[in-house]
């Protein structure tokens, strides 16, 4: 696996946790040693951190898993027969759900359906289902035609074609559209806290709204870390489920 990987994957996968252990790291020594009032020590209390942490991992996880269990089949559905023409207008609504404030599409949500993990669920589906969608479309629509005849011409099934020769060879791609909508969702997820979806974006709401920058720093430097370790998961995800042959 190692040595299929680009010089490029290889940095990233061995600097990213060298990098998030240095920021973990370094924030577990500045909360052990500060000098921190009542209110900064409670809401900075590693326990207290942790359930947040548990909060927003959970919530990015639930989300991708929606997303994938979606995004994947209507993006294997807009490859096949007729239904193809419809890839265009569908691409372009997803599109929109993006390019919409994710903060703004989800407290409209929880004003219509109400506040909680569910809305903040559905609300980041909409912000992320685009990647995965796009990538997939563009992933089965590069697989070489002249494999798909070969498989074809040795009587597999349709079934058997896209599971077997399509969908192998287009994982990679996939795959980076599921890294990326991981990212875009550990970032919006700290969104999640203004609906009481709870999460690490409670940090930095509750540093703003009492003047406790050290608060709010730590909150960004914990979703920061939070994501850069998903996208190590992901870009190690993408190296394990690449076909053989397949370089990065």
């Amino acid at each position: 696996m190692w040595r299929r990987l680009s010089r490029e994957d290889k940095i990233l996968l061995a600097g990213i946790p060298v990098l998030v252990i240095i920021l973990l790291g370094g924030w577990l020594v500045w909360q052990a040693a500060a000098t921190l009032d009542d209110i900064e020590a409670r809401t900075l209390d590693l326990s207290n951190v942790a359930v947040m942490a548990g909060e927003h991992v959970v919530l990015v996880l639930v989300c991708t898993i929606v997303v994938v269990l979606t995004a994947i089949p209507v993006g294997i559905l807009l490859t096949r027969g007729s239904l193809r023409r419809l890839a265009t207008p569908v691409t372009f609504i997803a599109n929109m759900g993006q390019a919409a404030p994710v903060i703004g599409v989800i407290v409209l949500l929880a004003m219509w359906w109400g506040f909680g993990a569910t809305t903040a669920v559905v609300s980041l589906w909409i912000y992320a289902f685009l990647p995965v969608l796009a990538n997939t479309i563009a992933a089965l629509r590069s697989v070489d035609p002249e494999l798909i005849e070969v498989a074809r011409g040795i009587s597999m099934s349709p079934w058997q074609v896209l599971f077997r020769v399509e969908l192998p060879m287009a994982l990679p791609v996939i795959m980076v559209g599921v890294r990326t909508a991981l990212v875009l969702l550990v970032g919006a997820g700290a969104f999640a806290t203004f609906i009481d979806a709870g999460g690490l974006g409670t940090l930095i709401t509750t540093g703003i709204s009492l003047y406790r920058f050290p608060i709010l720093i730590s909150g960004a430097l914990l979703i920061g870390t939070l994501a850069l370790l998903i996208e190590w998961v992901g870009r190690l995800c993408e190296a394990i489920l690449a076909p053989k042959g397949v370089t990065a």
